[in-house]
């Protein structure tokens, strides 16, 4: 499969968002293929539109254990408003327990090692558990986002789960965004209005200032060039 990225990327150069998830569908069977919801503005968008393209719509969220109230209020309201039920994966609790109580509760903010490894059990375990028997999976990621994320393509091979990525807004600016969010009723997590930019788990986000990088709030104590999860990392 992965010989046909350059086919690929030939054919969906000039394409809509909504264009690209239709070739997906008729690509890889609905039943393939997968929205990885952060709930971030970007992913209710992409919501959105994969849930218009198909009722079968597949979309899953990574529940960490530390995400925002706000965040969960919006598992539930965009639920009722979609029709739709989120496939929830956790961590593993023996992982869990073991981390917090050889490290602590907040090992995150002790070292940049220590932070991957939380991030590790609490998203990238639990991630390689949702996409099993998936070809594609979709991905609301944006170039402008930051350093770490501005050579992203519309389509992508992921090495690190052997399928395809599709960012079908990766060339969206904040402006398209926030148009689309309003002109199409989106609902967002109101954090958004209070100065976050980007909104992750509670302990591991802080609004920030208007101007500055949209994920400068996400890991503040690190260097920009280290600022992921490791969900988006190439090998």
């Amino acid at each position: 499969m992965k010989e046909k990225l350059n086919e690929y990327l030939e054919i969906l150069k000039d394409k809509t968002p909504q264009e690209v998830l239709e070739f997906a569908k008729n690509e890889f069977g609905i039943q393939n293929i997968k929205l990885a919801s952060s709930l971030s503005v970007e992913d209710m968008i992409l919501t959105e539109m994969f849930v218009k393209i198909s009722k079968d719509a597949q979309i899953f969220v990574l529940d960490t254990g530390r995400l925002f109230q706000e965040t969960y209020d919006l598992i539930q309201l965009s639920s009722a408003k979609y029709g739709i039920k989120y496939q929830i994966f956790f961590p593993d609790y023996k992982e869990l327990e073991e981390i917090v109580s050889k490290k602590g509760v907040n090992l995150f903010y002790y070292s940049i090692e220590d932070r991957k490894l939380c991030c590790k059990i609490r998203k990238l375990n639990p991630l390689k558990r949702a996409l099993e028997n998936t070809k594609l999976w979709i991905c609301g990621l944006r170039k402008s986002q930051s350093i770490t994320r501005e050579n992203i393509q519309v389509i992508e091979w992921d090495d690190n789960h052997n399928i395809f990525k599709i960012n079908p807004i990766c060339n969206w600016e904040d402006s398209q965004v926030w148009e689309y969010v309003k002109k199409n009723n989106i609902p967002y997590n109101y954090l958004h209005d209070k100065g976050f930019k980007s909104i992750g788990c509670l302990p591991c986000t802080k609004e920030v200032r208007d101007g500055d990088d949209p994920r400068s709030g996400r890991w503040w104590w690190e260097n920009p060039d280290s600022r992921e999860c490791g969900l988006h990392v190439k090998k």
